[in-house]
């Protein structure tokens, strides 16, 4: 059982870097979050090319999926929905989150959510976070932005959506590809004020004596 009250859920799109939605489960499910996952369509071809792994599409079989790749066998609370399945509970306003994040968020994403637009589950549950002015936390993964990109991201700044590009820092002095990765998923669960990554904080730099 979960000791968060409401669940968040998580949006998985079909951007490249799936790393970022695999470290924000391991640590969300180890401090035992109640977490609603919905992988876009596109997101099984990424797993397909970035790791040469099929994702299920079933959604018991699509949670174990996710608890292997984070790591986290038990913990917390996990629960996999289809691209496809419009009529869910997270398509609706009166089920009530904590926030929603997609991560990583695809241009394509974007566009749709700053047009208004809902083709799958993904997107009607970021619209209901849009509509009913619920926290909504996107981790964009693209370079360059075009104009049209940077447009678009606007649009949704103003609707007060926390805008979190895949950008890591360096002054936490990180050794690995996950110690990059771990940086913009603690600033991203920052936005909704959840603190279960271990990182090192800027603390200010060292004066001269």
């Amino acid at each position: 059982m979960s000791q968060h009250n409401k669940p968040l859920i998580i949006g998985v799109s079909g951007a490249s870097g799936l790393i970022y939605a695999v470290r924000a489960l391991k640590y969300l499910l180890a401090a035992d979050y109640e977490i609603e996952l919905v992988a876009s369509k596109s997101t099984y071809i990424v797993w397909q090319a970035e790791q040469e792994t099929r994702m299920p599409s079933e959604p018991n079989q699509q949670e174990q999926f996710w608890r292997e790749q984070a790591g986290v066998a038990l913990s917390g609370k996990l629960r996999c929905h289809p691209w496809s399945d419009v009529g869910a509970n997270i398509a609706s306003g009166s089920f009530r989150t904590l926030g929603m994040i997609v991560i990583p968020c695809s241009m394509s994403t974007v566009a749709k959510l700053a047009g208004g637009l809902s083709s799958d589950l993904l997107e009607r549950a970021a619209d209901v976070h849009l509509k009913e002015g619920r926290k909504l936390v996107i981790v964009p993964r693209e370079t360059p932005f075009s104009l049209i990109h940077l447009r678009n991201l606007t649009t949704l700044a103003e609707t007060g959506v926390r805008i979190v590009p895949a950008i890591p820092a360096w002054y936490h002095n990180p050794q690995t590809i996950e110690d990059l990765v771990d940086f913009v998923v603690a600033r991203t669960l920052d936005q909704l004020d959840i603190d279960c990554v271990p990182l090192k904080r800027w603390e200010g730099g060292k004066r001269n004596s």
